[in-house]
């Protein structure tokens, strides 16, 4: 594997475990694309660091268990936000 995918792989993870970012936020963060942060975290992060994937596991399990409910706030708002434009 390249160094710099290695490296990025490294930086991704320490991101996802210090501030709880989601994988979206991840790769706005580091300008690569959602799909890339998902192979690095969930394939490559288990070839460079096994303990780290682990802890990187268990946070994307959590936001995978939460997502249908930001979902909904996030729908909950845009429908408020509309009531409120046009009312």
């Amino acid at each position: 594997m390249d160094l710099n995918i290695k490296r990025r792989v490294l930086e991704e993870a320490n991101s996802i475990i210090k501030t709880k970012m989601t994988i979206r936020e991840l790769s706005k963060y580091f300008k690569v694309s959602k799909s890339t942060v998902h192979k690095d975290l969930s394939e490559r992060l288990k070839k460079v660091d096994e303990e780290l994937y682990e802890q990187v596991e268990v946070i994307l399990k959590t936001h995978f268990d939460e997502r249908h409910i930001r979902g909904g706030e996030m729908t909950r708002l845009l429908y408020r936000k509309k009531r409120e434009d046009n009312g």
